[in-house]
């Protein structure tokens, strides 16, 4: 595998770009050349804390001036669809931040016009890729529970949607979407768990608000079924904090059993996995996690994942065609939110 260092433009300032900004200064084989923004105050946060020298008003001035091979869009999702056909058009390879599109209409113009330019497009879901994830995969395939899943049940509480200055200062712009809680954090979930136990066949969602401030939802259980039969709980609302006195309920985002025909794996809020095999005692899983960039540095294990691909030429986990299946799943939560009934999870 030949190593080459690879030319990145950045486009976008807000509050999530630093961890991926941060994560590519750590990555020997790319360079970021320039990034872009609007907001001069943004902009120069940005300069001040990496060191960039560049920043553009105007990105397509910047995918002209620098040529660069790929570009990391980090922009509110409106934007997407706009900024990655400037980019295929130019022949720039993208990874671009969820929510992909504001519609899986809209998602599935994004992917073909990327394909049929023949640039390589990964969107940017990074939850798979947080270390407990990845173990309890590696854990699963290893048979450690078992040759048969039977449960994953994932419960969630954020806090951080709760009276009148939820979301402030981090993310505002959440208290105006539509649907919020299944479009911006389901999404990862949904993702994760066709990681974990494969494709899913159908959901049945209900999903509530419970701030009133907010335009979206901000609580919901959904289940998913799984063509291997095992079955999936996603508990979570953004309103509730966790029950634990934990610094940040943004680090696991939660608790994680899943479970087989010879025992169970848990994901403890502060990372640990616990192992209880049937009629055994529950012992503890020992892997490496930290607290170092966001939830477990996933930015930089799935920015890292997005160059070694980059290098050898396979496939990216998460790219446009394997997510739009996420987005199709996505489409059918709400579908059985609204009509109070389960729905059949279409081929994207």
């Amino acid at each position: 595998m030949t190593k080459r260092k690879f030319k990145c433009v950045c486009i976008g300032a807000g509050y999530f770009s630093h961890f991926q900004y941060d994560a590519w200064t750590r990555i020997p084989e790319v360079e970021i050349v320039a990034f872009s923004n609007r907001d001069p105050l943004k902009a120069a946060e940005i300069t001040a804390k990496f060191g960039l020298k560049k920043c553009y008003a105007d990105y397509r001035e910047m995918f002209d001036v620098e040529k660069p091979d790929f570009v990391d869009i980090i922009t509110p999702p409106p934007s997407h669809s706009v900024i990655c056909a400037e980019a295929a058009k130019r022949g720039i390879h993208i990874i671009c931040q969820k929510p992909l599109a504001t519609s899986l209409a809209e998602a599935k113009t994004v992917v073909a016009n990327t394909a049929a330019a023949n640039v390589r497009f990964m969107v940017h879901e990074n939850f798979r890729f947080q270390p407990w994830h990845r173990e309890i995969k590696r854990q699963i395939e290893a048979g450690v529970i078992g040759d048969k899943l039977h449960s994953l049940t994932f419960r969630s509480r954020m806090g951080d949607g709760w009276g009148e200055h939820a979301y402030i200062p981090r993310q505002p712009y959440f208290r105006d979407y539509p649907k919020l809680l299944v479009y911006e954090t389901g999404v990862h979930f949904i993702d994760t768990f066709r990681y974990l136990a494969g494709e899913m066949t159908r959901v049945t969602a209900w999903l509530r608000r419970l701030n009133p401030i907010i335009k979206g939802e901000d609580c919901g259980l959904v289940v998913f079924e799984f063509a291997n039969g095992a079955l999936g709980q996603w508990d979570a609302n953004r309103f509730n904090e966790p029950n634990c006195p934990l610094p940040d309920a943004r680090y696991t985002f939660g608790e994680f059993l899943v479970e087989g025909n010879a025992g169970s794996l848990r994901l403890h809020l502060d990372g640990r996995i616990t192992l209880k095999k049937l009629g055994g005692d529950e012992v503890e899983v020992l892997y490496k996690h930290e607290r170092l960039g966001f939830a477990g540095d996933c930015c930089h294990a799935i920015q890292r994942h997005f160059v070694d691909r980059m290098l050898d030429g396979k496939p990216f986990e998460t790219s446009g065609e394997e997510y739009l299946k996420t987005l199709a799943v996505q489409e059918a939560v709400y579908q059985s939110a609204e009509t109070r009934s389960p729905i059949e999870v279409k081929p994207s």
